[in-house]
């Protein structure tokens, strides 16, 4: 079972497809939320009144959720599979109304990026392990209009994958985690 684990919705249950999603663990999503709220604390960023995240590949929506229930003002999920944004769209009712959350039924790669008239604060990216090339999902958000200097970018990915760092980022932390690595980086 899959629970918020801290904020207005704290203990609020979240559903799981049987098939075709890895959500992302209560351990590593408290990890997530710890580092980036300490680095916005000690950088001065507001991470989330007024500001927008962007949950790739999001399967359950749990961070997307998590950072609504911390104050995000709203959150857009990427999401393809079909039986599994059925469960996503109840997910998200049951943390927030409409109006703070779009689901977009597309792969990231063939998306134009063009919905967003607010700057991203945060992009979380967790695809299927070694099923996408990071750095060209990077180079995408990246060569968008999405970003600024505030922009956080938080990525899951199987810790037999070495992620290149482009010039445009800096990499604030890494966690490792049995086989999955988290990557902290900024926009700079």
């Amino acid at each position: 079972m899959l629970k918020i684990i801290s904020g207005d919705f704290k203990g609020r249950k979240l559903e799981v497809p049987q098939n075709f999603v890895r959500p992302t663990s209560a351990l590593k999503r408290e990890a997530i939320f710890s580092i980036i709220e300490s680095f916005a604390i000690k950088n001065s960023i507001e991470l989330y009144n007024n500001k927008t995240v962007i949950d790739l590949y999001a399967g359950t929506g749990a961070i997307g959720l998590e950072a609504i229930s911390r104050g995000m003002s709203k959150a857009f999920f990427y999401e393809n599979n079909r039986q599994v944004i059925k469960i996503l769209k109840k997910n998200c009712l049951k943390i927030c109304s409409r109006a703070k959350f779009e689901i977009i039924e597309q792969d990231i790669m063939t998306s134009t990026l063009d919905l967003y008239k607010n700057k991203i604060s945060l992009i979380f990216i967790d695809p299927p392990y070694e099923k996408y090339n990071i750095s060209l999902v990077i180079e995408k958000i990246l060569s968008s209009n999405l970003t600024n200097s505030e922009t956080l970018i938080v990525i899951e990915e199987s810790n037999k994958i070495k992620l290149t760092v482009p010039n445009k980022l800096i990499l604030i932390k890494k966690k490792n985690y049995n086989r999955t690595s988290l990557y902290f980086l900024k926009c700079i």
